[in-house]
């Protein structure tokens, strides 16, 4: 037991000594005027996967090798280290800026695909503001216009898709908000605008269903003045829906409705 502890304790002192030593290297090369030195130094640690180190490094030599043959790989190195470190809305600008600042560059393609993941990165769930998850589908947008024959096109497609569901889900999600609230006229108006803004939306038959539960319940807390032509409204909404979806999963509560609807208006 003692052996295998005076064994840790060792490990533990080699461990510090060697930690020592190369925290006092990176020192002594902050402080160091050979940014040459700096700069390799930097795509050394960037290799290793030391980002940190890699970035504090390249921002001090990026100003100074502007306009050298190495200032293109040190912006590139940069902008992959605050990627690496999950900052994806600094990354992304800095991104955008490396291919304005470099237009031909080889890596030219590469950076471009990059604004538009980092935003990608960036969008939230449905439910919370989607600034992001319009930057990632213009981003897109502008990298397959601009490289059609891009290998990486197949994934910006998937990523679009994606994006555009979670845009339907949220238009849906928003619409129907009105509907839980027990607002029905409010509701309408929400469900068929989102339907107009997504008219292939996944969430089409369950938005066409609470439209027309949404009529049928304004129809049912009407004034007696108002209900006949809102039962009918109900009935519409009701073929609106199987028309469609003969099918449906809600086609039981959908009857329903209608047979209510109808006897009223009957």
């Amino acid at each position: 037991m003692l052996k295998k502890q005076t064994y840790l304790s060792f490990s533990l002192i080699l461990l510090l000594m060697i930690t020592g030593i190369s925290c006092s290297k990176y020192q002594r090369l902050l402080k160091s005027n050979d940014y040459n030195l700096k700069y390799e130094k930097a795509v050394e640690y960037y290799n290793d996967e030391d980002y940190y180190r890699a970035q504090t490094l390249l921002e001090e030599v990026m100003t100074i090798l502007k306009g050298t043959e190495k200032a293109e790989e040190a912006q590139y190195f940069y902008t992959y280290c605050l990627y690496n470190q999950g900052d994806y809305i600094l990354a992304g600008y800095h991104f955008k800026n490396f291919s304005r600042t470099f237009p031909n560059s080889v890596h030219r393609e590469e950076t471009d695909y990059m604004v538009a993941y980092c935003y990608y990165l960036q969008s939230p769930k449905p439910t919370l503001d989607q600034k992001y998850t319009f930057k990632a589908i213009e981003e897109f947008q502008l990298f397959l216009n601009k490289y059609p024959g891009s290998e990486r096109i197949d994934n910006a497609n998937e990523y679009v898709s994606k994006l555009r569901n979670k845009l339907e889900l949220k238009s849906y999600l928003n619409a129907k908000l009105y509907y839980d609230l027990g607002n029905y006229k409010a509701s309408i108006v929400s469900l068929k605008t989102s339907l107009n803004d997504y008219p292939d939306s996944d969430y089409r038959e369950d938005i066409l269903f609470y439209i027309l539960k949404s009529s049928f319940l304004l129809a049912e807390n009407s004034i007696e003045i108002k209900k006949y032509e809102r039962y009918k409204s109900t009935i519409t909404e009701y073929y609106v829906l199987i028309d469609e979806y003969k099918e449906s999963k809600y086609i039981k509560e959908a009857q329903k409705i209608y047979d209510t609807a109808a006897k009223y208006v009957k």
